[in-house]
């Protein structure tokens, strides 16, 4: 009886594997979406997209009479509606981490695997299911936070900018899609490292301690190296001006494009070669 088990589960598997996914992304967004940290972490995210502007601009305009011309020039509108998005990027990653380390650790996700034999399909419904809601989360996140702003900025003329002025929009909402890509690339990391801690570090050496370290390397080398790393260059996504020894938007979306799309290549190997 248990030889003739299997023999007639995995055709069935095999013809119905349209249907069978559909199952699987349902169920991830229904983990997604039931689990109390996916709450906290995305709501997290989208206070500090939302709440940093809003406190620097009170800042900028309270203060600006009494600031000196540099610090006035270093006030760029646009980066003060999207400075939230370096400090959600955080809490956005935590939580992609989590997706699945945390089946890791208290070993549901043998669970998983047991109800969907193909574990790709797993890992391709995380991916969706959190690609699809830390972007909903992110784009009226990153309106709210330039156009109030702007709207705090408003008695300073020089601090006005368009958002249909060119590079505002694509700044703007490619700020969203950043964190989208962080996200994914977080996802991919818990899913290599299979621990939630280990995930975490993982991320935040590669985001917050490797491009300092590119400091003690000569300029000419951090110029070259930097901006090919995966924060520096996603960040061009969200940035209106660019340096000399920075990646075009595009270019730099490219690049942190392919870095999570090599993660996620690393974390499906892993997934189909180890044990559990």
């Amino acid at each position: 009886m248990s030889a003739a088990t299997p023999s007639v589960r995995l055709p069935r598997l095999d013809r119905t594997g349209s249907v069978a996914f559909r199952r699987v992304l349902l169920s991830e967004w229904t983990k997604l979406r039931s689990v109390r940290s996916t709450k906290w972490s995305l709501g997290v995210g989208f206070l500090l997209t939302v709440a940093f502007p809003i406190a620097f601009s009170f800042a900028t305009s309270s203060h600006w009479g009494s600031m000196s011309p540099q610090d006035r020039a270093d006030r760029q509108p646009l980066d003060i509606a999207l400075v939230g998005v370096n400090v959600a990027q955080l809490a956005i990653a935590v939580l992609g981490v989590l997706l699945i380390s945390a089946e890791y650790s208290t070993g549901s996700i043998r669970s998983t695997f047991t109800a969907v034999p193909k574990r790709l399909l797993v890992l391709w419904a995380k991916l969706i299911d959190y690609s699809v809601v830390s972007l909903a989360l992110m784009v009226p996140a990153v309106l709210v936070s330039f156009f109030s702003s702007q709207a705090i900025l408003g008695r300073h003329d020089i601090l006005q900018i368009s958002f249909t002025q060119p590079g505002v929009a694509r700044a703007v909402l490619g700020g969203a899609l950043y964190v989208m890509l962080v996200g994914i690339f977080a996802l991919a990391i818990g899913a290599i490292v299979r621990n939630t801690a280990g995930g975490i570090a993982a991320f935040a050496g590669i985001f917050f301690v490797l491009p300092p370290l590119m400091f003690v390397l000569p300029t000419s080398w951090n110029n070259a190296i930097s901006q090919y790393l995966p924060s520096d260059a996603g960040r061009q996504l969200f940035s209106l001006h660019h340096a000399s020894h920075s990646l075009r938007p595009l270019t730099g979306g490219l690049v942190f494009a392919a870095y999570c799309v090599a993660a996620i290549v690393i974390a499906a190997v892993l997934l189909v070669r180890r044990d559990v």
